[in-house]
């Protein structure tokens, strides 16, 4: 999707719908996790992606933002970025 008004030069997307459903959610996972600090991602969906949000929720709490850019009826699309690392001064 380079023409794709919504995404940002440095983005990835993702389209889910091309991939079968049973390896949607892994793949979804390996690209945030190597994102890198700041990082986002675009995903592209048929349905609203609620239920993956949650996973989110509970995988990286706090340290992913989820925006939607564009909210259906029959495509939905999410950025899902890497919120930037703040370092506690542990890992000099």
């Amino acid at each position: 999707m380079p023409n794709d008004p919504g995404l940002h030069p440095a983005e990835t997307a993702i389209d889910v719908r091309t991939i079968p459903p049973w390896e949607r959610h892994a793949l979804i996972f390996q690209t945030f996790h190597d994102l890198p600090s700041g990082g986002a991602l675009q995903l592209v969906n048929d349905h609203d992606p609620a239920p993956l949000r949650a996973q989110f929720e509970a995988r990286y709490p706090g340290t992913f933002r989820w925006d939607y850019v564009e909210s259906g009826p029959d495509v939905w699309r999410v950025r899902i970025g890497k919120t930037e690392s703040v370092c506690c001064g542990g890992c000099h």
